[in-house]
């Protein structure tokens, strides 16, 4: 009897403990279950007092019903200069104004047979292009379309690194589509796929923007255009060249409101554009584009220019223009450009540690020196023709001459009575020696501009050479009455 009266706590404090482990992981689970629907109740409680994320919705569903209706689809029908049958594309553009302007990339309606123009309700009617301006990749397309909403435009207004941007336009075909991004950065060069005339002033954006996208307006939290969607990033491949397309990877840049409503304005007024011209060379002294000096920009400054004739020197450090810092060449390029030709601009600049101003009146900037190895390129493939000399350096500026090393027989120039061996002696009523002076007639007799331009050939291989002449055209005519589009 004495020994159960032992063993009876004992035997109490093991079922005491048998009984909470087999409880305790119940008790645990409720007490968790318990703790997430108290947290679960509080988010409800917190996302339904406090409507940030509801009104920062509308604000955006506010920027799309703003800008859509200004925002179209392009349709482009071009040939394939390697065989006799239509190529197809396509881009976007967006509403300039109310007499039926609409704003695209150049390389998107470039060699255009026919532009067709879709609007945000369905109507289509074709384009008609004003003008071209390859240096900068914009272009002016006419429709003659009633009841048309221009997009708002953020002029004069600066743009900071960090601010909410959205991006619209067709990717991928996907009309009239929308994304979201921040500025990443400002006065980016894109790379050799748009250094066409040393204008890459660039803004940088993390938007999604892939191949349609091109010629869409790149927008504010206000809806108001501050730029233009023209190239993505691309990576380089095994032979380290750099791609001109490819798909979204967080970087795509766009061009600048401020230079858009420069060349914009002239093509319209003009047809063409004129630019600034200062007078510096970039080759005095060493400057870092990638890492410069914020303290400006060394120069030399040949005689007899508009830099020269307003006081400055070579070894002057350009520090400012209009009050504009300069960082690098590309920016100072950029706000060169945005300038007209008779001008005046306040120069700010640093000589021998003293800071000074001078007022230069712009001169005009001759086509011949925005000639580039992608202007070339491009031209050459308008064409048809390949002018490279397998026994000089390739594009060279000074020494490679106009003469036809190949020829696509399914090209404009082919049609014209261009053939291999031919060189080039004149264009319109200019003579050429070189091949960038070819480039800058053929630009300046307008033929991103759908003009016809005269050129007059020598065959090489005889001698003495008669001359002959030719007349190359990038685009047609207006279509015939049965070839016309009729709007939807």
């Amino acid at each position: 009897m004495r020994r159960i009266i032992t063993l009876g706590p004992s035997l109490v404090v093991l079922a005491t403990a048998s009984s909470l482990l087999w409880f305790s992981p119940r008790i645990l689970r409720a007490l968790a279950a318990s703790q997430t629907e108290a947290q679960i109740l509080l988010a409800r409680r917190t996302i339904e007092s406090d409507d940030i994320l509801e009104r920062i919705n509308r604000a955006i569903r506010s920027v799309a019903d703003s800008v859509e209706p200004s925002v179209v689809h392009i349709d482009v029908m071009s040939r394939d200069p390697g065989a006799n049958r239509p190529l197809g594309s396509t881009g976007s553009g967006w509403i300039f104004d109310a007499s039926g302007h609409i704003i695209t990339n150049a390389h998107v309606v470039r060699g255009a047979k026919i532009v067709r123009v879709q609007l945000y309700d369905g109507r289509a009617t074709r384009g008609e292009i004003v003008g071209i301006d390859p240096f900068t990749d914009i272009a002016v397309l006419k429709i003659d379309t009633a009841d048309l909403t221009p997009v708002s435009r953020a002029t004069g207004e600066r743009l900071y690194q960090g601010d909410r941007v959205f991006a619209f336009g067709s990717p991928f075909g996907f009309k009239f589509s929308m994304s979201e991004g921040i500025v990443s950065g400002l006065g980016r060069a894109a790379g050799p796929a748009l250094d066409s005339g040393g204008f890459t002033n660039f803004i940088q954006t993390d938007a999604a923007v892939n191949p349609g996208n091109s010629g869409g307006p790149l927008v504010d939290v206000r809806g108001r255009v501050v730029g233009m969607n023209v190239a993505i990033a691309t990576a380089k491949d095994s032979q380290g060249v750099e791609g001109s397309e490819g798909q979204s990877a967080g970087i795509s840049f766009a061009i600048p409101l401020v230079t858009i409503e420069n060349v914009v304005s002239q093509l319209i007024e003009h047809g063409k554009v004129s630019r600034g011209f200062l007078g510096i060379s970039f080759d005095f002294g060493r400057f870092d584009d990638e890492n410069g000096p914020s303290t400006g920009l060394p120069v030399g400054i040949p005689i007899d220019g508009p830099a020269s004739r307003a006081g400055l020197q070579t070894g002057d450090v350009l520090t400012a223009l209009n009050n504009q810092p300069i960082t690098s060449r590309e920016v100072l390029r950029s706000l060169i450009s945005n300038v007209r030709p008779g001008e005046k601009v306040t120069i700010a600049y640093r000589r021998n540690d003293t800071d000074a101003t001078a007022t230069v009146v712009m001169g005009e900037m001759s086509t011949e020196l925005l000639i580039s190895r992608t202007i070339l390129e491009d031209l050459q493939s308008d064409l048809g023709i390949s002018f490279e000399d397998p026994d000089q350096p390739r594009f060279a500026r000074s020494r490679s001459a106009p003469i036809v090393r190949a020829i696509s027989t399914d090209s404009i120039a082919y049609a014209a009575g261009v053939r291999e061996g031919d060189r080039i002696i004149r264009v319109g009523n200019r003579a050429v020696e070189t091949l960038p002076q070819a480039a800058a007639a053929l630009i300046d007799e307008g033929f991103y501009l759908g003009k016809p331009v005269q050129l007059t050939t020598r065959a090489t291989e005889q001698s003495p050479a008669p001359t002959r002449t030719h007349v190359v055209r990038l685009w047609g005519p207006a279509a015939g009455p049965d070839d016309r589009d009729r709007e939807k």
